[in-house]
């Protein structure tokens, strides 16, 4: 019992650990989101898992977090460092940038998702208090899931990306008001509670508005003070000292520690030592947004998934489509297309961490029944759970209706293709397809190039850059731009299978055409030859040889000399697609 007492949840805390070590490598390697890897292992593991059985099973006890002030503390920890990371990323600089999308597309809604959403839930019978909360609660997305979801897409850059972006910065701003609007609600009652509302969110406001002062006074130069030591040890030691120490002013002013973590964020991100804070705090990051979802997913209760399976299934899918229908809508108005709207809607559709947060509270200060507390936790859970699938379907319906625009305009530009002789095609327009084409318009030499990517080929011939929407591989479209007189046809495109698949296509339609293409390396440029490409150019090959030449010429070697050597290389290259087999054109490889 002393050993407890001198170092309390040592056994929650290395189980943890050893859960993340292993746990963290292997999403990776499995591509697994990693948010609802925790989530389930959470679950898996926590109270209401297999720690149900640790009573019955005495060895389960050591792989379990049993229900008690060890699962509570880790969850505290992970709730601080959560909202502290986000608040780092909310710097006024970038709110401002994106004002209109973030004020306004994210206002109206968390708005209109929470009269949604609360309106539903009065009208199923429960208290006005009740579904404030819930309506507002479930209103929000989870940052974390989304935004490693875009990541992992590569379309945060995008206008989806940054619409999503803008909506989720000022959900996680309205985590202010909404655990404001708690604590008024946790102390408001009869009569006087517009009154107690009025004075405690008055009270609230110059809090926060103190501390944010009295923050930026004493964060900025005690970092600036000792920043100069350059001393790792002593910045993490800054870093942690804000954070809790700004959690603690919060506590003590009446409001919640997560506030002041998210404050302490906030503060940081208005200074120069901003990008020093998140390279110091990115190693701890996954590890850290681990223990938050891990916590999480100990808090869902599992067992009533059977218990009630359509008021849950019922409570999602409710949850979903309201948000999908939110989003979509004030996607569209903010001029995306369709389908990226759609694409938007179902991204956004899941419940939010902030949920078990905001929840957990009201259960705590008895605004919200226990019982339908612990519902809701489990049908955000699921929402979480399925946002994967949800993103999956949003993306195929976005690139389906962008193909189809492509094509549509594709069909208006059929005569504009139809008049295309003598011009070279290049199959591919990316960079090794423009840098062609650079090259080509330099020296007057007409051209029309394919491209599979329609935000690419929109952006471009808004441009006026010949290029179109369209698989170079399908003859009928080659034979639109009257392929068969084309002085060359040129394969940049990066996919070996495509690459290969366009040759064999091209070249039965298209014999006698001259058809140059650009392979990964040398056995991909063999199975090229095969297929009837007339020259073939592996990159690596050429990158090796250029480096090559650089380093001879640096060695003392003349031009004449290092271009013979580099010409020799290429002629052996040639000399072995022949051993292959293969019948080597006139013009050198």
């Amino acid at each position: 019992m002393q050993e407890q007492h001198a170092f309390p949840f040592f056994r929650e805390i290395i189980l943890f650990l050893i859960l993340a070590g292993i746990l963290i490598p292997l999403l990776q390697r499995l591509r697994i989101n990693q948010v609802l890897g925790f989530l389930a292992v959470g679950a898996l593991a926590g109270p209401f898992g297999l720690g149900l059985h640790a009573a019955e099973f005495p060895w389960l006890a050591w792989l379990t977090f049993p229900s008690g002030p060890g699962v509570s503390m880790l969850a505290e920890i992970g709730v601080l460092f959560l909202m502290f990371m986000i608040g780092l990323e909310l710097s006024a600089a970038r709110l401002w940038a994106m004002r209109a999308w973030v004020f306004g597309a994210g206002t109206l809604q968390v708005l209109a998702s929470a009269l949604l959403i609360g309106g539903t839930v009065m009208l199923l019978g429960q208290p006005f208090a009740t579904a404030a909360i819930l309506g507002l609660v479930l209103s929000l997305s989870s940052t974390a899931v989304v935004m490693q979801l875009m990541s992992e897409q590569n379309s945060t850059g995008s206008r989806l990306g940054q619409a999503a972006f803008a909506v989720l910065m000022l959900q996680d701003l309205a985590v202010v008001p909404i655990l404001v609007v708690l604590g008024v609600l946790a102390r408001g009652s009869g009569d006087g509670a517009a009154t107690l509302a009025l004075v405690t969110l008055a009270k609230a406001g110059g809090a926060i508005a103190l501390i944010y002062l009295v923050g930026r006074r004493v964060i900025h130069p005690l970092f600036k003070a000792f920043a100069r030591h350059r001393q790792p040890d002593v910045f993490m030691a800054l870093i942690l000292l804000s954070t809790f120490g700004i959690a603690g002013l919060s506590a003590a002013a009446g409001l919640s520690m997560a506030l002041g973590a998210l404050v302490a964020g906030l503060l940081l991100a208005e200074t120069e030592f901003r990008h020093e804070v998140e390279l110091m705090v990115e190693p701890f990051k996954g590890l850290l947004m681990g223990l938050f979802f891990m916590t999480v997913g100990m808090s869902m209760d599992t067992r009533q998934i059977l218990e009630a399976p359509l008021w849950l299934a019922a409570v999602v899918c409710g949850l979903v489509l309201t948000k999908a229908l939110v989003v979509t809508l004030l996607f569209r108005a903010g001029r995306l297309p369709w389908g990226r709207a759609a694409e938007g809607g179902l991204l956004l559709a899941q419940g939010g961490e902030f949920a078990f947060i905001v929840l957990g509270y009201a259960v705590s200060a008895k605004l919200l029944d226990p019982g339908l507390g612990a519902r809701v936790m489990l049908a955000v859970g699921l929402s979480m759970f399925i946002t994967p699938l949800l993103a999956r379907l949003g993306r195929a319906i976005g690139d389906g209706d962008e193909r189809a625009l492509s094509e549509r305009k594709a069909e208006h530009d059929a005569a504009a293709l139809a008049g295309a002789r003598g011009q070279i095609i290049i199959a591919g327009f990316g960079r090794v397809g423009q840098q062609l084409a650079k090259l080509l318009s330099a020296q007057n030499i007409p051209f029309i190039a394919f491209e599979n990517n329609a935000t690419l080929v929109s952006k471009l011939h808004a441009q006026g850059v010949p290029v179109y929407f369209g698989n170079a591989a399908r003859p009928e479209l080659l034979r639109l731009v009257n392929a068969e007189e084309a002085p060359a046809i040129v394969l940049t495109m990066d996919n070996p299978a495509a690459s290969l698949q366009a040759v064999r296509g091209i070249r039965r339609d298209f014999a006698e055409v001259p058809l140059f293409v650009r392979s990964r390396d040398e056995r991909h440029a063999r199975s090229l030859k095969r297929a009837g490409a007339t020259v073939v150019v592996p990159e690596t090959l050429e990158a090796s040889l250029q480096l090559s030449a650089f380093v001879l010429e640096s060695m003392g070697l003349d031009e004449r000399t290092v271009d013979s050597i580099v010409d020799r290389e290429r002629d052996l290259f040639a000399e072995q697609l022949n051993d292959a087999g293969l019948r080597e054109p006139g013009s050198r490889s």
